[in-house]
Formats: C-alpha cells, sequence, structure tokens
C-alpha cells in the first residue's frame, strides 16, 4: 500500500522558516518524481513544486522561487520542503503528492494529477 506522510507544520510569524517532511512508503521511492501541492482555505489545490526522481531537476511556482527549497533522501524515502521568509499567503494545508508536474495553471490543479497524496500538513504564518 502506498503511503505519504507529511509532518513538520506549524504556526510560525512571517518571515519565518519551516521544513516539511514526507515520509514515503509501499512503493520504490527512487523511481518517481514527487511534489508538494498546497490547499489554503477556501480554495483550490496549488502546485508548489516537483523534483525528478534523483533530485536532479527542481521546479517552483513562481511566487516561492528563492523562498522555498524541494530535496529528497532516496536513502530515506523522504520528500523535504524547506520555506523561508515565510509570507501570510503561504498559509495552507501542504499535501506531498507522488509524480511529476509543472502545470501550465499551476492554481488548477486536480486530485487526478497524481497517483497518490498524503494527508497534508497545516502551515500557518500569522503574527
Amino acid at each position: 500500500e502506498v503511503q505519504l506522510v507529511e509532518s513538520g507544520g506549524d504556526l510560525v510569524q512571517p518571515g519565518g522558516s519551516l521544513r516539511l517532511s514526507c515520509a514515503a512508503s509501499g512503493f520504490k521511492f527512487d523511481d518517481y518524481g514527487m511534489s508538494w501541492v498546497r490547499q489554503a482555505a477556501g480554495k483550490g489545490l496549488e502546485w508548489v513544486g516537483s523534483i525528478g526522481y534523483n533530485g536532479q531537476n527542481k521546479y517552483y511556482l513562481e511566487s516561492v522561487k528563492g523562498r522555498f527549497t524541494i530535496s529528497r533522501d532516496n536513502a530515506k524515502n523522504t520528500l523535504y520542503l524547506q520555506m523561508n521568509s515565510l509570507k501570510t499567503e503561504d498559509t495552507a494545508v501542504y499535501y506531498c503528492a507522488r509524480g511529476m508536474l509543472i502545470p501550465a495553471k499551476p492554481d488548477a490543479v486536480e486530485l487526478g494529477d497524481f497517483s497518490s497524496w498524503g494527508q497534508g500538513t497545516q502551515v500557518t504564518v500569522s503574527s
């Protein structure tokens, strides 16, 4: 059974940092590109970024470039999202998803765009 379990979400002040983790199991992790997707309250799914199977290729939503970094440790079957200089508009539930996507419309992601999803972790940026 494929499982993706996110952790690391928290309440943080604007300008702060957080690192999210996604522990993967039930499939050969290093065979797949992986992605982070977020959903703010009352809004749709928004693609945040993707990383290739070996960590070489990374792609980001324009608004998080230079602030967020996706990485992976294939020996630990774990995906990461380092978030720096957080803004209130980054407040959302963050999901990791199995698959690689560079969407033409980052704010129009659908569940079917990825083969598996985690349960999500809440990130709240507020003073």
